[in-house]
Order: C-alpha cells, then structure tokens, then sequence
C-alpha cells in the first residue's frame, strides 16, 4: 500500500506541479521543504549529521540553519524534476551556468569514451537534459525502485529529457553494457557519492572512513576511458555545471590498486565540493562508515 501511494504521488507531481505557475510553485515547495525540516524526521537528521563533518566546529545552531537551506535546495531540485518534461532544449541551456565545457570536447576527440562521474548535487537531471541539448547522447544508470511503475516513471522521465537508461539491476549486465558503449566513445553519466551495494570502496572523506561505489574508476581502468569529475550546484536563479580535470592514476599499477586510487581521488572531488556548497549535497542518507554500523 505505501509504496501505491509513493507511485500515485510521483504520479501526481508530474501530472500537476508542472502546470503550477512559477511564483506558486517555488512557495509551496520552500513550504514543504520548510516543514520537513521542521518535523527533524530520519532523513533531516542524517543530513545533519552529513553536514557536521562538512563543516566541523559548528555549533548545534549553525547546523540546523545549513539542513534548512539544504532542504529548501532538496525540494528545489523536486520542484524542477517536476517540470523539466515543460522545458525545451533551449530552457535547459539557458537555464545552465557552464564551467569548463571545453573539457568535454577535448575529452571526447580522444574517442576512447568519456565517464562523467557525479554526486547528489543541485540537479544532476538538469546537467543531463544540458548534455542532451548540446549534442550529446547521454547514457546513464538508474537504481531499480519499488513499485516498479515508479521505476518506469523515473525512465520514462529521464528518457522525455533526452537520456538513454539502463537498469541497474534485473535487465542485461550493465557493466558489460557500458563497457562495449565505451569502447565506442560513449558519454556515460554515474552518479557515486553514494554507495548502494555495501560493497563499494573504502575512501577517507574528510577525514572518516565512508563507502563509494568501485563500478566508475573500474570502468574507465578497464576501458580506458577518460574518467571526469563533474559538479553541480545552485545560484538564486540558474544551475551550474563544472567539468574538474580527469582523475588519472598510474596505469603499471594492478587493477585493483587502480580503482582504490580513482576513487580515492573521486571522494576528495566531493567532499571539496560539500565543503564550497554545502547546501545543494542532497545527502540525507548515510555515506560515512560510523553511521551505517560498521567500524
């Protein structure tokens, strides 16, 4: 029953609030936002918690003043999910602050793929709907939801902005997948910042033991592909978009060696970018060791 009702909610946002005008759209959602945050449920309080490593020495007070900022850039990333599927190609660009393109092109003229890897911040959908609209076939991963008419939502949603999506789980073998699309100079976006398998990586995030995801770093060691970190973030208006210098790492080392180095190297990348924007890290999950029980 609840997860019908999470369906029929999802349902609901894109079948009405992008239809909202702007103005009421934008209130409510700071209204909804506002209120979460007032409620301090599970995810609030692991978002606090995130947040108290990102900025270490803060009082109890300056905490919550960041999770409440922080969950009005949540819900305004829900706000605009809603209604991407209203804007056209040009809204997307218009829309989008760009740092660095010029990585993008260089990169791809290599023509040996191109991963763009990703955490959760500002609007990740936006940055794919950009790609799409600048000429890129974007080809992405998404987590297999229940019920599965949520799944198919989420697809459907992404696919309306131009992307192709793979399953991650219950379809083809997806790193079989994105390895054949690789050796043909694909543009693959992996958000990992959060690892979903418990069995992802160990890297030193601040400081603290966490866990990222290994299947990035392992798919550019294996295919050669160009690995770039990529960061978003919001100002009052527009989103941006930054393309970081590829992560290289030294390739006489054993695979496995590899990949612990890429990804190492990935997790400084976002815990610098908590760091500059702490408010648009979408983290109300836990990322470090020491809240998901493991010593």
């Amino acid at each position: 029953m609840k997860s019908f009702v999470t369906d029929q909610l999802y349902a609901a946002g894109w079948g009405a609030v992008r239809f909202l005008p702007q103005v009421l759209a934008d209130k409510s959602f700071a209204t909804i936002a506002d209120e979460a945050w007032r409620r301090r449920g599970g995810g609030v309080r692991q978002l606090e918690r995130n947040l108290s490593r990102v900025v270490p020495g803060s009082s109890e007070a300056d905490v919550r003043e960041l999770s409440k900022q922080a969950m009005r850039s949540y819900l305004r990333y829900w706000e605009e999910t809603f209604r991407l599927p209203n804007w056209s190609a040009a809204d997307a660009v218009e829309r989008m602050v760009v740092h660095n393109e010029e990585r993008i092109w260089e990169y791809r003229a290599r023509g040996r793929g191109l991963v763009a890897v990703l955490g959760h911040f500002g609007n990740w959908d936006h940055c794919g709907a950009w790609a799409t609209a600048r000429g890129l076939e974007v080809l992405t991963v998404a987590e297999r939801l229940r019920p599965e008419q949520l799944f198919d939502r989420f697809v459907s949603y992404r696919e309306s902005l131009g992307m192709e999506v793979l399953p991650l789980t219950g379809g083809p073998d997806v790193a079989s997948v994105l390895r054949t699309r690789l050796e043909g100079n694909a543009f693959v976006c992996l958000l990992a910042d959060r690892d979903l398998s418990r069995g992802g990586i160990t890297v030193d995030l601040l400081g603290e033991p966490a866990s990222f995801p290994s299947g990035p770093a392992l798919l550019a060691a294996r295919t050669g592909a160009t690995l770039m970190p990529t960061i978003s973030y919001y100002d009052d208006e527009r989103t941006h978009i930054e393309f970081l210098p590829e992560l290289i790492t030294d390739d006489a080392l054993p695979l496995r060696q590899r990949v612990q180095d890429l990804t190492q190297q990935f997790a400084d990348v976002v815990g610098k970018a908590a760091q500059e924007h702490p408010t648009d890290w979408h983290m109300l999950q836990p990322v470090w060791l020491a809240d998901k029980g493991v010593s």
